[in-house]
């Protein structure tokens, strides 16, 4: 059995660099990184052993840190990437189907449109947009990284979805 915990990274700042890789988090995504790492956490949705690999975008990274203070994790674990660093669902898979298959859990910080598209792809539900900062987790019935295909969602966690209505923010 394989476990894939992927996460889209958090809202990003327009305002700052212009460079796509240098963007860093906005104010809302930290927070919602935050809120839904947290959740996450009180779910008890993590299994003991992983392996995390995250885009070397800026944004990415530091959602990456988030979650992985917020787990108690130790952030020196996290691995970047290059492969991750799409936006496009073919090369997300191709990347994901060559984790090694010692590793049973696999957590990844990346990016839309690869994340929606893989996850309507290899899941066994659709959205039309996963939003920043959230969580699907999809189990593969198999022994190999490279034979997934259909997966069962077995959880999804969305910033706007913790929000309670004293608690929004823009």
């Amino acid at each position: 059995m394989k476990k894939l915990i992927l996460i889209r990274h958090a809202k990003s700042c327009w305002n700052a660099i212009s460079d796509d890789r240098n963007r860093p988090l906005s104010n809302r995504g930290i927070r919602d990184a935050h809120l839904v790492s947290e959740e996450l956490v009180d779910r008890q949705a993590l299994p003991k052993k992983f392996i995390v690999w995250t885009s070397p975008a800026k944004r990415a990274k530091e959602t990456a840190t988030i979650f992985g203070q917020n787990i108690d994790m130790n952030l020196d674990c996290i691995i970047l990437n290059e492969e991750v660093y799409t936006f496009e669902s073919k090369k997300l898979a191709a990347a994901i189907k060559k984790c090694k298959n010692e590793h049973d859990t696999l957590i990844l910080f990346g990016h839309n449109d690869a994340i929606t598209k893989f996850v309507n792809k290899f899941g066994n539900r659709t959205f039309d947009n996963l939003p920043t900062s959230s969580v699907v987790i999809i189990d593969f019935d198999v022994d190999k990284w490279e034979d997934i295909k259909k997966g069962e969602i077995l959880l999804t966690l969305m910033p706007r979805d913790l929000k309670s209505d004293e608690h929004k923010y823009n």
